[in-house]
């Protein structure tokens, strides 16, 4: 039991009485109640805890799950909220490069008349264009190719 000796969980008595209510009442993520039902099965405060192999059988989870909620109920210093709670994301997700305008002069783009010597657009030609364009981003096909589909334009 090398995860109780390094990452102890003991538990309050108010803690437990609210992981029970995670676990049997209300409407909450499996993730959730699967890390509420990991700190009640390691324990400690009620008596002597089973091994690790044991108690991921019992609750369908892996070792290392049981090792990862040990150690973040540590690292938040006992706080079962932030313990069994999804984490907050390290960085912001990365804004997409097509807004609406960029959307706009995409699709006018695509419905005008192909260049000189081309009978019609095809996604490529449209990457080519618009990497020629100052004020609109450096766009993929495949992206080009998921604003015109989202739009419903066909590149006739």
């Amino acid at each position: 039991m090398g995860s109780q000796k390094k990452w102890p969980v003991r538990l309050t008595v108010r803690d437990r009485e609210e992981l029970v209510r995670v676990t049997t009442t209300g409407v909450r993520g499996a993730s959730m109640i699967m890390r509420a039902r990991v700190l009640l099965a390691l324990d400690t405060s009620v008596g002597e805890v089973e091994a690790k192999e044991v108690i991921a059988t019992r609750l369908g989870v892996s070792g290392e799950t049981l090792r990862l909620v040990a150690k973040r109920f540590t690292e938040t210093g006992g706080d079962v909220h932030a313990t069994i709670a999804r984490k907050k994301r390290d960085l912001p997700p990365v804004p997409s490069p097509v807004t609406g305008e960029v959307e706009a002069r995409l699709i006018a783009m695509a419905c005008s008349q192909p260049p000189q010597g081309y009978a019609r657009w095809s996604l490529r030609l449209l990457e080519k264009h618009v990497a020629l364009v100052e004020d609109i981003p450096d766009l993929d096909h495949s992206t080009i190719g998921r604003v015109l589909k989202k739009r419903n334009c066909a590149l006739t």
